[in-house]
């Protein structure tokens, strides 16, 4: 049974065949993260696209969490200090992470074991915690959650 769509302020990106939802207030680097998360995956042989830059329609699925992009905004990121840039994309994917940047200088140095977020009422999902100025995010979010991005 699909769930009715709620329209969040997030970034969503798919790399392989792992969905990672970006969380996180403006300005603080969700969109940063996400473009250079895209850019590792090409030279390790990932697939990678956007699914949603800004505003992600979000909704349950048969058990799946599913990120949608409103249609107006499609293929787009904004690039703080650079604009806004097309990118290759697609128009839903399966989100299975919840990616939060931190201020390193206020961030708790050791996250919470098995961490979730709330993403609606009815969805959760695992939190990666990462440094908004990390210079290899993607890395980081392989080195915690392994090979999952097959």
């Amino acid at each position: 049974m699909a769930g009715e769509a709620t329209n969040i302020h997030a970034t969503a990106i798919v790399i392989g065949r792992t969905g990672l939802l970006f969380l996180g207030p403006s300005g603080s680097g969700k969109s940063a993260l996400a473009f250079s998360c895209l850019a590792a995956a090409k030279p390790l042989g990932l697939t990678a696209s956007l699914v949603a830059d800004d505003r992600v329609l979000i909704s349950e699925q048969s058990g799946s969490v599913i990120a949608k992009c409103p249609p107006s905004i499609e293929g787009l990121m904004e690039i703080r200090y650079t604009g806004i840039v097309r990118m290759p994309y697609i128009s839903e994917g399966e989100m299975h992470f919840a990616v939060r940047p931190v201020d390193p200088a206020t961030a708790e140095r050791m996250p919470p074991e098995d961490e979730q977020v709330d993403i609606t009422r009815s969805i959760r999902l695992p939190v990666i915690r990462l440094a908004a100025t990390s210079a290899n995010p993607l890395a980081v979010i392989i080195a915690k959650i392994g090979a999952s991005f097959g």
